[in-house]
């Protein structure tokens, strides 16, 4: 069951294993007719800018002068001024076993659920590290979803033998090379072999016609990567691609493979 709404538009809710014999019932749920998927869920976090990068000659030379195999922080993919070609982390770097299980998006205006995108998972949480070979998803969405306003977003998540601290996201939209917003989101404390729900509400930006229009054009131009840090350190980095040309009835989100950095 999800964690209820609080003002400040998140909630993290966690479970122990011990508490996990109800997972038959999760298990049933996932089975009636909502869409699964095999891994890389996304996530969207708290809204920052919906403003065209706006880099500082100082931290453009930064991100200039780093070179692969330097450590990747949060500061470093803060002041990236566009979506990445390359993965930044391997597969391997996810060393506490994180594994997403749900992603939900729903518009609060209607109450509809706009995606459900579910992954099929054991009742026992087990300390096993996947390489997370889908780490690229498309989205297909209807123009309709540029007009929303409000979102709620629900993440269900699993954690291995490691304590996490400080779990943090932070995801990039670009459209080509404008940066559409900026989401920085801090998740938390997770406990051991727990299964945790973490749901947040947010305001989408407002768009120019002028760019709401070439989005609509131009399918999987938009972009955005997402960046999950452990005590600051980078241990997970996915990537996504969106079209927004889809019918009302065709709104789902793809998971493609990709090879490792």
């Amino acid at each position: 069951m999800l964690g209820s709404k609080e003002e400040a538009g998140q909630t993290l809710h966690e479970e122990n294993e011990g508490e996990q014999g109800e997972g038959g019932e999760e298990e049933e749920a996932m089975e009636q007719g909502e869409m699964v998927v095999d891994g890389g869920i996304e996530e969207w976090n708290g809204f920052i800018s919906g403003e065209a990068a706006s880099v500082a000659p100082e931290e453009e030379e930064v991100v200039a002068e780093w070179k692969p195999g330097d450590p990747v922080t949060p500061q470093y993919v803060l002041r990236l001024n566009g979506y990445t070609k390359d993965y930044l982390c391997s597969p391997e770097e996810n060393i506490y076993n994180i594994n997403f299980s749900r992603f939900k998006i729903r518009d609060l205006g209607s109450g509809a659920v706009i995606l459900d995108i579910k992954k099929h998972c054991p009742t026992e949480i087990t300390d096993v590290t996947e390489l997370d070979t889908s780490r690229f998803i498309q989205y297909r969405f209807s123009p309709a979803f540029l007009s929303l306003r409000e979102i709620g977003a629900t993440l269900e998540f699993t954690v291995g033998s490691k304590a996490v601290s400080r779990f943090r996201l932070i995801e990039r939209h670009f459209f080509r090379s404008l940066l559409l917003k900026t989401f920085d989101f801090e998740i938390g404390f997770c406990i051991p072999y727990s299964r945790n729900t973490c749901e947040h509400i947010y305001c989408l930006p407002d768009l120019e016609p002028e760019t709401v229009e070439e989005m609509i054009d131009n399918p999987f131009e938009t972009r955005s990567d997402s960046f999950y840090f452990v005590n600051n350190k980078l241990i997970m980095h996915h990537k996504a691609e969106y079209s927004f040309n889809q019918g009302a009835d065709q709104v789902n989100g793809d998971i493609i493979g990709e090879q490792g950095p």
